[in-house]
């Protein structure tokens, strides 16, 4: 096969497309795709309808709203798409928040009268991650590639659950927004198992969903995980700051920011990072159980 023009609409396809030895032949990209640095100096072809500066609760409405009027948002420039001349547009079809969806790439391309196929990947947990890696490969004539990179991730993937064999397990509450908190669906339940701790409210594979404070404080978890959707580290530190300032989370357990771009809510290449780092990031929960256990057990053999 030779080389394929690709446009990828994902910033997670973006990842695979660069993993896999296709950065040269990816053309364009949207305004998310910041990884890896080199997919910056693609064109860009696709941008948020969004206002710039709202705050979590205000970027909440202005979605509900979009989704309730039925408008985009993001919008497609159709100029740069034509320009760019793909064989391949890479999209989804799972969640209308995240990107591009695959209706608006179809009768965007009908209307230029573009050749370009489009590929729609919708992973909806760990496994479903790993194989659309595979069917991007296959796609693009990257297979053994794309092989590869699956079986480095599967043995990361192996590794880290050995690491938390016979541990402790903290009860995690994982929140991918704050503002009002979502409880974790899709892939992240699995990834916090696999690190080690016991996702709380939320369900593997299915989509995240609206809680309220009261079930996030009767679940009872050890630690509190946020990591808002399309927030990077330093964007989920200052949330989770705000919920412990604020006085809304009133728990008194750790309240735990990570980079939800890079290991979490993109399902790419970089999931066990994410899993890693909540591995060390539940060590002091793990000693706090261990040392209560043990206080435990002492209280019942003593006479």
């Amino acid at each position: 096969m030779g080389r394929v023009r690709i446009v990828s609409l994902l910033p997670s396809a973006t990842e695979i497309l660069f993993a896999i030895g296709a950065g040269d032949d990816v053309v364009g990209v949207t305004f998310e795709c910041d990884y890896p640095p080199e997919a910056r100096e693609r064109r860009i072809v696709s941008t948020s309808a969004m206002p710039q500066g709202l705050g979590a609760a205000e970027i909440d409405e202005f979605v509900v709203a979009a989704m309730a009027r039925g408008d985009d948002l993001y919008h497609l420039d159709e100029g740069a798409l034509a320009d760019l001349d793909a064989d391949l547009v890479v999209t989804q079809d799972l969640c209308a928040v995240c990107a591009v969806d695959v209706s608006v790439v179809d009768e965007a391309l009908g209307h230029l009268g573009c050749r370009a196929e489009v590929l729609t990947v919708d992973p909806h947990t760990l496994e479903d991650v790993l194989a659309s890696i595979v069917t991007i490969g296959q796609a693009i004539g990257r297979e053994d590639a794309a092989t590869r990179l699956v079986a480095d991730q599967r043995a990361r993937l192996g590794a880290a659950w050995r690491r938390s064999l016979g541990r402790p397990r903290p009860r995690v509450m994982f929140l991918e927004w704050t503002d009002p908190p979502f409880a974790p669906g899709h892939w992240i339940p699995d990834m916090i198992e696999i690190a080690g701790g016991e996702p709380l409210l939320g369900t593997p594979g299915e989509k995240s969903r609206r809680i309220s404070w009261e079930q996030v404080h009767h679940a009872e978890p050890d630690v509190v995980v946020v990591a808002p959707c399309g927030y990077d580290r330093a964007g989920s530190q200052r949330l989770a700051d705000e919920l412990v300032t604020s006085g809304v989370l009133s728990l008194d357990v750790p309240v735990l920011a990570v980079d939800a771009n890079a290991s979490w809510a993109r399902p790419g290449t970089r999931l066990p990072d994410g899993i890693d780092e909540l591995g060390e990031l539940l060590a002091p929960a793990r000693r706090v159980i261990s040392q209560t256990v043990g206080e435990d057990h002492l209280g019942e053999e003593a006479p």
